[in-house]
């Protein structure tokens, strides 16, 4: 396993991460048990970085991640959790006042069975007002990081151009790392066009879906997935493309993930064991790069083709 630093944050995290949303029934049915056991066999093979949020699963992957939590060495792993998107009784709702902000961040530690949380990120700021995140939720978290609560205040986000607006209108250090999901990954690279501007701030980068979330699959998007059809079509072509060749189009994916070193980690998620250790080895093997230039020529034409979450 690899490890890099995050920004100026002094974590030296593993360049493979554990997303922890799939333990909130995310995206399959949960086995509770299988779930817990992931989160062992992640930490027992090299991953020390844990994302999660109150959001995955309405709490449900907060409360299973904590059980696994309890009995693992607090030391082993650095831990990231979420303020702004919540759910409960099935709906979903957002509330980024500095007030929940604070409450949400003491929910989640006792949900977790930690006492302070090494990250806490502001969740999918394209859903707020920039204006409340700079004046109102992230002073509220500053205050946190300022008594020991958390160690590091951070933003997840799809919409990159909000990143610099947010940091632009904070004072420098206030945001120490970014979260950035479905652009950087086979067929959307756009995090790259950032990459300077948050090396010039020392703001680390945290990369996700890595198989922009589930296109890059060979059993293809989810019926929800937002991404436009010619898209997803040429997607389908490329995983049709590697099976032909012998590949996964998901080995190719994850590792074209990992390989860049100025991106810190790149998070994925599973509740399958098996999942994780088949990552883990992804990691360590070399990239393809006679079926990295075929699948890109392939993907050229919907290139970061991106979408908007509604």
């Amino acid at each position: 396993m690899e490890y890099r630093e995050l920004g100026k944050t002094g974590m030296k995290v593993s360049n493979l991460s554990f997303g922890a949303s799939s333990l909130g029934g995310v995206f399959h049915s949960l086995n509770e048990g299988k779930g817990i056991e992931v989160v062992y066999t992640a930490i027992e093979n090299g991953i020390n970085f844990i994302d999660v949020s109150p959001y995955y699963g309405h709490l449900k992957a907060e409360i299973v991640l904590g059980k696994a939590l309890k009995n693992i060495d607090r030391d082993k792993y650095y831990l990231s959790t979420k303020v702004g998107r919540y759910g409960y009784d099935g709906k979903n709702f957002w509330d980024y006042s500095a007030c929940r902000a604070t409450e949400s961040v003491f929910e989640s530690m006792e949900r977790l069975n930690v006492d302070y949380v090494d990250l806490i990120n502001i969740h999918d700021i394209e859903f707020a007002d920039l204006e409340q995140i700079c004046k109102e939720t992230l002073p509220a978290l500053v205050e946190l990081r300022q008594q020991g609560i958390v160690k590091h205040v951070g933003l997840t986000n799809l919409t990159l151009k909000h990143f610099k607006y947010v940091i632009e209108h904070v004072p420098p250090g206030t945001v120490e790392c970014i979260l950035s999901f479905c652009h950087y990954c086979l067929n959307d690279d756009a995090l790259t066009d950032y990459l300077d501007y948050f090396e010039e701030k020392e703001i680390g980068v945290i990369n996700a879906s890595p198989f922009s979330m589930g296109l890059l699959t060979e059993r293809g998007a989810p019926d929800w997935h937002p991404a436009p059809k010619p898209l997803q079509d040429l997607c389908k072509k490329a995983a049709i493309h590697c099976k032909d060749q012998g590949k996964s189009i998901e080995q190719l994916a994850l590792k074209y993930a990992v390989s860049n070193p100025r991106i810190a980690t790149t998070l994925f998620s599973s509740t399958r064991s098996s999942c994780a250790l088949q990552n883990i080895k992804w990691t360590e093997e070399p990239l393809d790069e006679k079926l990295f230039k075929e699948v890109q020529k392939i993907l050229e034409p919907r290139f970061r083709d991106t979408w908007l979450n509604d």
